[in-house]
């Protein structure tokens, strides 16, 4: 026999009942954009980012001559005498590390997880941006033709998806939500017994 005297709690508000996930999204949005904004920036770009980009150049230059490619530096541009490339914006993993860390930020978890995921998670972006570089530099020397479409369409792909991939992994396998963000589970929360 069914309990008479419980009163049918009222329905939710869109925002009670979807909460996290609007908070996720504002904050990832947000965080997305002033990311984007902050590498815009004249001064930013040329004091951090052009600086971070040579980083990345120097250290694809140092594996290509450990794998016994014989290529100079200068900057950005790494070349030998068969090909040459100029790492630019949009080819040194700043955009899927904003990506990357716009996800972190507005998950719900603690702040020791976050700052753990940042860190190892910018490390693993460069380290797929590195072999991303050096496989592009490679596929220059000896296959030219294919240059173009590994680098806009198969390496960028490859990158900014193994980035959202890594941030999917760490959600479920290292974020651990914290009890103020995580949803009443309760069955008299959700309306049972």
């Amino acid at each position: 026999m069914p309990d008479k005297t419980r009163a049918t709690p009222p329905p939710k508000s869109f925002w009670r009942a979807h909460r996290q996930e609007v908070g996720f999204l504002t904050i990832f949005v947000l965080v997305l954009g002033g990311g984007f904004l902050l590498i815009s920036l004249n001064a930013v770009n040329d004091h951090v980012i052009e600086p971070f980009t040579a980083a990345v150049a120097r250290a694809s230059g140092v594996t290509l001559g450990l794998i016994g490619q014989d290529v100079t530096m200068h900057g950005t541009v790494i070349r030998n005498r068969h090909f040459g490339v100029n790492i630019k914006n949009g080819c040194n993993g700043v955009e899927t590390m904003i990506i990357f860390t716009a996800a972190v930020l507005a998950f719900p978890t603690g702040w020791r997880q976050r700052i753990t995921g940042l860190v190892l998670g910018s490390v693993a972006i460069q380290l797929v941006n590195l072999i991303r570089v050096v496989a592009l530099f490679l596929t220059g020397v000896y296959f030219r033709d294919l240059f173009d479409a590994s680098h806009t369409t198969i390496w960028q792909t490859v990158v900014i998806l193994f980035g959202v991939l890594l941030w999917i992994f760490w959600a479920n396998r290292f974020a651990v939500v914290t009890p103020a963000a995580a949803p009443d589970r309760r069955p008299e929360a959700a309306g049972g017994e």
